[in-house]
Parts: C-alpha cells; structure tokens; sequence
C-alpha cells in the first residue's frame, strides 16, 4: 500500500495534528496524515470556541505564521468577543464561539486542498528505529509506512482511560477508542512518561432549557477576526447565556463525592489548574456558595449545548439532578454526561527548542503529549514541529521563536526548561515582554519570518507591508503635525483633560490616558488624512497603541536586548556539569538533564539561581 517513502508522517489528526500536516506539506514535504478516524479531522474535543486571554494572540501568530486555525475559526465562528478592552492592548485577547461541525468540516477542507498532503485512516501502534533515528511507523494491521521523520500528536489518546463515577473504560475521547502501544514503546528507549488527566462537562438539549432566566451574553458589536487575509466578518451573532450554581447544587453534588473518582483514589494524575471540574471547584472554594456557568450553543443549527464550567466526572445520576437544580436547567435533558480522561505523556525536557526528541533524532513531539491542554497550544506546537522537521530534512537552520517575539516562543520555551507536572496553559503573565506581544501586531512580527520559510504566501506578505506602511505613515503624521488650542481645547474640557495654552504635536496630546483616537477623528486634519490614505479601523488602532505605549515599547526592546546578549552565550554540546563544584547541587542535576543551549535557557530552568549563572558565565570566559 506504501511503496513510497514519506518525508514527514504526522500522527493523529487534531489541532496539532492539523497544523503540523498542513506546515510540513505546504512548505514541500511529501507528508502523511495517519489518525485512527478520518472523521473527526480538527474535532474540537471540549468547548467549542477558539482563543481567550493570551489563546487569542496565540491564534493570531499561528495566522500570522501561515497556519490554517485562524482562517478555519473565521470560516466557523457564530460569535466574536476581544476580551480585556478595559485594560491595556497588551491584554486585549480575541475570542470566538465556533459551530463545531463546521470547524472540523472547514479543518478537513482546508488539508484535502493540500496536494503534497496524503491521508490514511489507521491506528499507529509501534515506531520504526534504527540507529536511533526514526525511519517510519507501524499501524495495529502491521502495516509498515516509511519516513525521514515523524511527528507525534497523540493528545489524549495514549492508554487513554475514561472515567463516569466508579465506571471506567478504555478510550481517548467519548465513543472513540484508545491509543496503544506507542507509550511501551518509547519508556522501553529510555523515554520517561508520566500521567496527566482532562476533563469535559455534559451535552444538553437546548429546547429544554429556560433562557428566559438567565443572563444573555452577546458577541461585540463590531465584531473583528482572527486570520489577518481576507476571510468573512461576522454580520450576525448567536447568543451564549450565563447562569450559576447555589449552594443547593452543591448540596447535591457533595452527595456522590463518595463515588467520585477523584476523591476515592481510582484517579491519581493531575487535572487542570485554570480549568478546575465541578467537584473541585466547591471541593477547593468551601466558601463560595456559587460559580458561573456558560451556556454556549454548538453551531449555528444544532441544539447541543456545552455547559462550560461544569466539568465533571461524578455519576451521571449526580450530575443530572444537581444540573436539574440549576437556574434555567430545571427541565434539562441529557446529549451526553460529562467525564473526566486520564492519559499519558512525556515531560517536555526531554525535547529540543524545535520539539525533536532528544533521545531519538528526526521523531517531534508536539500537543498535549508535551503535557499541555488546549486547542490553541497544540496547535502552536503542531506548526512549529511541522516546520522544523521540514526545515531539517532539508538541512536548513532550525525555526525557533525567541521568547519576545511570540507566545509560541515563550509556551515552548517554558515547556522545554521547566518542564510540567500538570496541564500548562499559556496566560499573558507567563510572558515578560507582554507589551511587544499583542494580538494586534502578530502580523507585524512573524509573517515576514514565515515569508522567508516559504510558508507565509504573497497575499499575506502584501496585506502586512501595506497595514504596517499605512501604520507608519499615520504615526509620522502624528509627530510632524500640530494642533491649535482653539480646536483641541473644546474636546479636552469634554473629557476633563487639563487644556493647552499653545500649539504642540498631536503625538504629545494623543499620549493622554484619556484621549482617544476616537477624540483626534473630531479634528478636521486627522479625519482628512484618514479619508484620503483609506486607512481601517486595524490600522488606527495599532498606531493609537504605538503613540500610547512608545515608552513602554522601547522599554521592553532593550530589556529584550540585554536578554539576548545571553542568548548568544552557547552552552557546549553535552556539557559536563558536574565538573563545576561551585554549583549547587540542584542546579547541576537540572542543568544535566535539560541540557541548555545557551545561558538564557539555563536562566529560566527552575531550581537554577543567579549565583549558578554567574559561575556558568566564568566557566565559559566572560
């Protein structure tokens, strides 16, 4: 059946399945696809939206990136919402509610349109090795398909073990079977494995619900996008509602604790910090008598409705009569009961900075197997190791985004020093040079790195010099021209500004906390120049930013700078730690272990302090 060698084989086809398929084989790598069901190509496992606080500029750079999950979110989305706009553009993060059919749908489209991508429907229970190299896989029909690299993005398929009160049975996601042989496999190379669990909430009936009594939550609106082409803009929204537990629920839902798998011991790994289930959230809050839960619609069509933030595993006889107490829910019928899923994965120190396994070469890593949880994150990692075992096979320098110039360079960088103990999910606190980082300018950062890779097109590259050329002018403008009191002053005594006494640059008075450039389009020079260089609301938005945060900007570029100049002090190959006995002892065995690059790396591994840095730095001739 496979007389040919691929380059790449990509296992499993989920978010970062998708991207890593799609990146690999757009850049010119005959590529495979295996996943255990062509059906469920980009299936969105839990709720069914894409983005939030930091997911949403993470998305964005996978767009900016030429990868397909901002243009598949666009295409599926049935409402938008940028989060965080009373707080600084830093924080601003893009989020969309998605029609789950159609998202795979689009997902499936999108990698069929690929003509070096090929598709093969098969478990993948054993991996080819010689030399300590990859050469291919094996299926569970024995099938052996050859390769010069590949790609593992099992989520949460591997030994996968699903759990509804004292019930238990094998699978990686509800009515699809488990992943094995692929865990045994790598422990018996050396790998070290661990086990980490997940959880979902029940699938209801919407027509038996009561959305009278809750409270609406709409899209923005002038809803924006995700993908910076030219894909389509919302025009009409749906709905998602907001309801809440009571201590009533509660009552009821402490009666099965005796049942829950979490607390009698037949769960052992660790679930979520930031996406806690039901059970754990009145278990870890005994004080609160209430939390929120969103009711978020399925598509556009359907009548399934997700119940986000009761994520559960306990009995499903408990979980329908405490939901059936639940403001709005009193009638509720039950789709599905919700669930919690055990499964393995590998600790990511055991990965390079372009997600190559250390231990065995041309074999990526990237998703949830790296213990991470999230669409957003997988397919971060599904594009950068598409990318990289591409890039390799060709001989070319590696891709590795440095940690102020994506998200996706902080998430891998932090997996791969740090390691995780539990599901990592990216936050915006998690990145120090937030403010170079925003969702707005993704584009501006990393489409002409992609460009140069080959994987950005021309279309892209074009839309980006355009914006960032009219962006440029418009703060040009800003600088040269000036303002008269007598037609600001008005505007400035509207918003209780302190008024001007003499002309200056209208850069100076935009700088203002409290104007905006909503204020400036009332001057007759601004509004002219915006009308006569056709400039959008994107671009008026991102040199507002620009004026406003100058001072933060450069602030952070030259505390960038300065962590580069460590950056480009490399760590020898296989460097031997224990000959330096002024290190601490924990830093010499984290050190070992992770094997740093270079002393930034070694900065940010736990456990390694300053005065161990300075010892590394005069070991190596500083």
């Amino acid at each position: 059946m496979f007389q040919e060698k691929y380059d790449v084989i990509v296992v499993g086809g989920g978010h970062a399945g998708a991207e890593a398929a799609a990146a690999a084989a757009n850049m010119g790598s005959k590529t495979l696809l295996i996943t255990m069901n062509l059906q469920t190509i980009g299936q969105m496992s839990c709720n069914p939206a894409m983005g939030g606080i930091a997911k949403g500029q993470i998305v964005r750079e996978i767009d900016a990136l030429g990868g397909y999950s901002g243009i598949v979110s666009d295409k599926s989305a049935i409402q938008f919402k940028m989060l965080n706009k009373s707080k600084g553009p830093a924080m601003w993060s893009p989020r969309a509610q998605n029609d789950r059919m159609r998202f795979a749908e689009e997902w499936r489209l999108a990698l069929e349109n690929i003509p070096n991508l090929d598709f093969y429907q098969e478990m993948v229970g054993g991996l080819l090795i010689e030399n300590n190299t990859i050469v291919g896989v094996k299926t569970s029909l024995g099938i052996e398909v050859k390769a010069r690299a590949v790609v593992l993005t099992n989520g949460t398929f591997l030994n996968g073990l699903i759990h509804i009160g004292e019930k238990q049975f094998g699978g990686g996601r509800a009515g699809e079977r488990a992943a094995t042989g692929i865990t045994e496999e790598l422990t018996s190379l050396g790998f070290e494995s661990g086990r980490m669990k997940t959880g979902t909430p029940p699938r209801v009936d919407g027509r038996s619900l009561d959305y009278t009594v809750m409270i609406p939550q709409p899209g923005d609106e002038n809803p924006e996008k995700f993908s910076y082409l030219n894909t389509p803009k919302l025009t009409t929204q749906r709905d998602c509602f907001m309801t809440h537990t009571s201590a009533e629920v509660h009552d009821l839902l402490r009666e099965g604790f005796d049942r829950s798998p979490m607390f009698n011991g037949r769960i052992k790994s660790i679930g979520p910090r930031y996406c806690p289930s039901i059970e754990d959230k009145i278990n870890r809050f005994a004080d609160k008598d209430s939390h929120q839960i969103f009711v978020e619609p399925e598509g556009w069509d359907t009548v399934e409705i997700y119940v986000n933030g009761f994520s559960t595993s306990l009995p499903e006889d408990v979980q329908f009569k405490a939901l059936r107490s639940v403001k709005g829910f009193e009638k509720v019928k039950f789709f599905r009961p919700g669930y919690a899923i055990e499964y393995d994965y590998f600790p990511p120190t055991q990965l390079k900075h372009t997600l190559e396994t250390k231990l065995v070469e041309n074999l990526y890593f990237a998703g949830q197997i790296n213990g991470t949880t999230g669409y957003e994150e997988a397919a971060s990692q599904g594009l950068m190791a598409g990318i990289n075992a591409h890039l390799k096979l060709q001989e070319k320098d590696a891709f590795i985004l440095k940690r102020d110039e994506a998200y996706i360079g902080v998430l891998i960088d932090d997996l791969i020093t740090k390691g995780t103990e539990e599901p990592y999910r990216m936050f915006t606190s998690r990145a120090e040079y937030r403010t170079l980082l925003r969702q707005d300018n993704a584009d501006l950062r990393l489409t002409p790195m992609s460009f140069e890779l080959g994987l950005a097109g021309e279309e892209r590259m074009k839309r980006m010099e355009e914006k960032n050329g009219k962006s440029q002018s418009f703060l040009q403008f800003f600088k040269e021209t000036s303002f008269q009191p007598k037609e600001i002053n008005p505007i400035l005594e509207e918003i209780n500004s302190s008024l001007v006494k003499q002309p200056d640059k209208m850069f100076k008075v935009l700088s203002r906390p409290q104007v905006t450039m909503d204020h400036m389009m009332q001057l007759d020079t601004v509004s002219s120049f915006v009308d006569d260089n056709n400039l959008d609301r994107e671009v008026l938005e991102q040199t507002e930013i620009q004026v406003k945060y100058s001072g933060y900007i450069e602030k952070e570029k030259v505390n960038a700078d300065k962590m580069h100049r460590l950056e480009n002090v490399r760590i020898p190959d296989n460097f031997d730690y224990s000959k330096l006995k002024s290190l601490s002892y924990e830093a010499r065995e984290k050190l070992k272990a992770i094997q740093p690059v270079t002393i930034a790396q070694a900065a940010r591994v736990s456990g390694v302090n300053p005065s161990d840095i300075s010892v590394l730095l005069v070991y190596l001739g500083r």
